[in-house]
């Protein structure tokens, strides 16, 4: 059966709140956030295409840590944790974001999945973009430097799906990067579900909490 997310229509209230933010005339920032899975960046992906000329879409993985670092730190095995990204790196762009020059174009990183590895000036965000989507899962921690991003956001959406599909939809996209059943199931018990408690525990920080069902 599969598992992963599809690209539903977006619920009123929520294009709504969008389009008011539109409206403000300045550029906003919209945090997504949630635990693995939870469809984050099916959302993102919404979003930017139902507001194309409005909406880039910035993601917190892009700041994963090259696997060279994380092995040389003893990390490689917890790929994912908080401390296996560049979170100064992540503060520093949002910061540049906020402050936008209108002559300037920022480079952010993306993640590509079939390398595992980020991939460093690949989306290019322009001082005219209205509206960016920031989208990651440690939004709203209070470890430092985390602890910095919800106040550079405007907004910040807690993508919440029921558990059993999260972790159905996670544990199949383990093994479509390549993990057997057996290698997912055990990366998503050791290493992504103690990230999801983490997340889930600051979840009433976050301003709106997103269901698709809303």
């Amino acid at each position: 059966m599969d598992l992963s997310p599809k690209r539903p229509t977006l619920p009123a209230m929520y294009q709504q709140r969008i389009e008011a933010l539109l409206a403000s005339g300045t550029r906003r920032m919209v945090g997504l956030v949630g635990a693995p899975g939870a469809g984050k960046s099916t959302l993102a992906q919404v979003l930017a295409s139902q507001w194309p000329a409005h909406i880039q879409v910035v993601p917190m993985d892009g700041f994963h840590l090259a696997n060279v670092e994380l092995e040389r730190l003893g990390r490689k095995q917890r790929k994912g944790a908080p401390d296996t990204f560049d979170a100064f790196g992540f503060v520093a762009l949002l910061q540049r974001l906020r402050t936008q020059a209108d002559d300037e174009v920022v480079y952010a990183p993306s993640y590509e999945r079939t390398l595992e590895e980020g991939i460093a000036g690949a989306i290019a965000v322009h001082a005219k973009t209205p509206l960016l989507v920031v989208e990651g899962n440690y939004l709203l921690l209070d470890d430092a430097p985390w602890n910095r991003v919800q106040a550079l956001l405007d907004e910040t959406w807690f993508v919440d799906v029921p558990q059993d599909l999260r972790v159905g939809r996670l544990t199949q996209r383990h093994q479509q990067f390549g993990r057997s059943a057996q290698d997912a199931a055990d990366w998503v018990q050791h290493t992504d579900e103690p990230n999801a408690r983490r997340i889930e525990a600051a979840k009433a920080k976050a301003n709106v909490m997103f269901r698709w069902e809303s």
